[in-house]
C-alpha cells in the first residue's frame, strides 16, 4: 500500500536539504531521507569498514571529511537531476546505510539503483526493506519503467540478494568499472515495472512524504 505526496519542483538549498524541503519514503521499520551534514559521523563509521566497500569503486573512508564532502555534493546532483540518494534510517538505531537512484534517462524512463549498508545490518532484512522503499519511489513516485542494478561478478552475496528480490540477470558487462586501476566485470540486473508490480516486494507498505523533485519524474518525457 502506497501513499504519494504532491510532485512539484524543489528549491535548491544547502548540504542538508534546507530550502529544498524534505522528501522521505517511509516503511514499517526503515525510512529514506536526504542525507544531512550531521549524518557524516555515522556514514564515516559505516563506510570506514573495508568489508563494506570491498566491491566498490571507492572507499573505504579514511577521514570523516570524505563523508562530509559526499553529503555536500548531493544538493547539486539533485538540482541537475543526476542522482537522488538517501540515507537509510532504522526507526530503532538510526542511520544504517545509503540507497538511491542515478544514471537517469527520463526519455527512456529508467535509472540505476545502488544500495549499501553497514555490516551490522547484513542479514537482517534491511536490504530487502530499503530496496522495497526505493523501488516504490522509482516505479510509483517517479513513473520509471525500468531499474538497473550493477553487481560485481565476484560479489556473490549481492547477486543472491538481487535475484531474491526479483531482479533479472541480463548478462556480464566486461571491464565495466575500474577498481583501484584494475578493470572489473559487472553483471547487469534489471527490474521492469511489470516485474515489480507482480513481485512480493511491491506489497511492502510504503509512503512517499514531501516534495518529489520534478526533474526526476518520467511523466511527460516520452518524446526525445
Amino acid at each position: 500500500m502506497a501513499g504519494i505526496a504532491n510532485t512539484e519542483p524543489a528549491a535548491h538549498g544547502g548540504a542538508g536539504g534546507g530550502a529544498e524541503g524534505g522528501l522521505e519514503v517511509r516503511g514499517r521499520e526503515l525510512s529514506l531521507r536526504y542525507p544531512r551534514a550531521e549524518d557524516a559521523p555515522a556514514l564515516f563509521a559505516l563506510a570506514s569498514d573495508p568489508e563494506v566497500t570491498r566491491y566498490f569503486a571507492w572507499g573505504p573512508y579514511m577521514h570523516e571529511r570524505e563523508a562530509e564532502r559526499y553529503i555536500a555534493s548531493l544538493p547539486a546532483k539533485r538540482a541537475q537531476g543526476t542522482a537522488l540518494e538517501f540515507v537509510v534510517v532504522s526507526h530503532d538505531t538510526g542511520v544504517i546505510g545509503i540507497t538511491g537512484l542515478s544514471e537517469f534517462s527520463l526519455r527512456d524512463r529508467r535509472a540505476v539503483v545502488g544500495t549499501w549498508h553497514g555490516r551490522r545490518s547484513w542479514g537482517t532484512g534491511a536490504n530487502r526493506q530499503s530496496k522495497a522503499l526505493v523501488l516504490g519511489l522509482a516505479f510509483e513516485g517517479l513513473g520509471l519503467a525500468r531499474v538497473t542494478a550493477w553487481c560485481g561478478t565476484e560479489n556473490g552475496r549481492s547477486q543472491t540478494a538481487l535475484q531474491r528480490l526479483g531482479f533479472v540477470n541480463e548478462g556480464v558487462l566486461r571491464h565495466w568499472q575500474l577498481h583501484a586501476g584494475e578493470p572489473k566485470d559487472v553483471i547487469s540486473y534489471a527490474m521492469l515495472r511489470s516485474d515489480w508490480e507482480s513481485s512480493e516486494i511491491a506489497r511492502e507498505p510504503f509512503e512517499i512524504v514531501g516534495r518529489v523533485p520534478s526533474q526526476f519524474t518520467a511523466s511527460g518525457q516520452g518524446q526525445a
